[in-house]
Formats: structure tokens, sequence, C-alpha cells
């Protein structure tokens, strides 16, 4: 997974992205979004999450909050010159009862951003924004709004976004394979037992080590990845399990994935952990984001 326009990625400006659990969505081309009105944007984005508070729509229940939000670019997270740049949304919120000086305390971050996504930009009218990854950490109500006033103002569609198993051993062959530079966390797959009257998980760990030589014994021409090498790479992790274990992991789902650069689930929450390998793991995302839209 080569790190695209690595020197590019400002790990200080990309930090607060790594190590929280993102919650995966799929955005369809915004209309008649303007970069130069962010200000404006946060301002009605505000006042709606007011307003639908007033309605009783509560998001958090007893608790008299002031939600403030900002919205800003980060120029950093694009794949080439034809993507956008990411698109930051931050709640913080201040109780009125605290003092004017205390701190606004962040309550909900989301971001829409697109790595390599031309795939999706090169078919779209001039008056539509592509940012077809969308991420969010922190509570679901906030999520719900902040979705809802986008649909809404920019006649978007947003939908969860899954990961199959396929794309989950996509994952950790890619990222296995990675060099880093510090002492790696193990390979860990998780499988879901199917047809069992008691929910069972296996759980599955590989030295970081041992998952990088075969992986380099599977792949052929460094820097790209076939699906028959992801298959045997598969396979040969299974033979590895059933000799031991004398069990088929191949006839159970694989429902997560966790490596050194990142972990992901099939539910679509991911966790990135290296900044070197962000804009790879966002390029990827990015992918499955826009096939789902396609």
């Amino acid at each position: 997974l080569p790190p695209p326009r690595q020197e590019n990625v400002d790990p200080q400006k990309t930090a607060f992205l790594l190590r929280k659990a993102w919650t995966l969505y799929s955005v369809t081309p915004l209309y008649g979004f303007r970069r130069g009105r962010l200000r404006d944007y946060a301002r009605l984005l505000s006042a709606f999450i007011a307003a639908e508070k007033q309605k009783g729509l509560a998001v958090e229940v007893g608790v008299e909050l002031d939600i403030k939000v900002a919205l800003s670019s980060l120029a950093e997270l694009r794949g080439s010159e034809l993507d956008q740049a990411a698109l930051l949304v931050q709640l913080s919120s201040r109780s009125r009862t605290s003092s004017r000086s205390s701190e606004d305390k962040p309550v909900w971050l989301g971001w829409f951003c697109s790595v390599f996504g031309e795939d999706l930009s090169e078919n779209v009218p001039e008056a539509f924004t592509c940012l077809p990854l969308f991420l969010t950490h922190g509570a679901e109500s906030y999520t719900s709004l902040v979705g809802r006033w986008f649909q809404k103002t920019f006649d978007c569609c947003f939908r969860r976004l899954a990961i199959s198993p396929m794309n989950l051993s996509w994952m950790v062959a890619m990222w296995a394979g990675c060099k880093l530079d510090r002492a790696a966390s193990a390979v860990e797959l998780v499988f879901s037992m199917p047809r069992l009257s008691q929910p069972l998980d296996i759980s599955y760990a590989i030295h970081p080590e041992d998952a990088k030589a075969l992986w380099d014994t599977v792949q052929k021409t460094p820097g790209e990845i076939t699906q028959e090498e992801v298959d045997v790479f598969m396979d040969c992790l299974y033979a590895h399990f059933h000799r031991h274990f004398k069990i088929h992991l191949s006839a159970a789902k694989l429902v997560k994935v966790s490596t050194a650069v990142a972990s992901a689930h099939c539910d679509g929450i991911v966790k990135i952990l290296h900044s070197q390998y962000l804009p790879g793991v966002l390029m990827l995302l990015t992918e499955l984001a826009i096939s789902q839209i396609q």
C-alpha cells in the first residue's frame, strides 16, 4: 500500500484523525456547495441543530448546551489535484451555566474526503462537489442531525458503508505487507462462526513479521496486488490454523481485521493508527464509497 503524496500530509495537522473509531458513510455528490461559504454553512447548521433541539429532540437530556459548529478545509487530505480538499465538521459544546472563559468541549467530529476519487468526479457536472467518503466520531444523534442538514441543503444522500469479508481480506493482506519503522503489533483476524445456537467468535493472531514474510512470498509484483494473491495469502493462514486446531476458518465469516496500520470492522468502523499510511487507507475507503454510490 504505497502512501500516495506522503510528503504533503503534515502529521501535525492530521494527528487528531488517528486512533479514533470512525464510522463510515458514502455520500452522493453535493449540489451547489461553495467552499467560500463555510462560515455561513456553520452558522446555518448551528441554527438547524438549535431548532431541532427546540422541538424536543434534545441530544443530551437535561443539559442546557449551546452547540458551536466549525467547518474547515483540510487541504492535505486529497490524492491528486483533481480531488477536493477534505471538509471537517466539528461540533463543540459550552454549558450555558459555565463561564465565558471556559473551554468549549468537542462533542462530535465528522469529515468528508476524496482520495484519488477521479472515477466519480470525472463524470459529474460542475455544480456538484465530490466528497464520497464521510467519517464520523461521536453520538449517532449528532450524525443524524448533521446528515439531515447536509441532505436538505446540498441534495445529497448518505448511506452507511459496510465492509465485506472479501474487502477485509484485501485490507489485511495489504496492511500486513507494509513496512513500519517501529515495533508493530500483531496482525489479528476475528471470525464469526455461523449457524451456532450461541454466538462464537474466533480470534487469530499472527506475529507481524511472520505475516509480512508470508505476504512477501505470495506477492509477485511489489506495489501491485491481485485477487489471486489475496486468496493465496488467506488460504495459507487458513491451512496453518486448520493444522493446529482442526477448524475450517474458510467456513466462518471474517468480521474484523487489526494490523499496525489500521483496523477495520465489517460494520464499517475503522481506526487508522499510522500517519504514514493515512492517505493509502483513505484511498481504499474512497474506492469502497464510490463503488456503493455507482
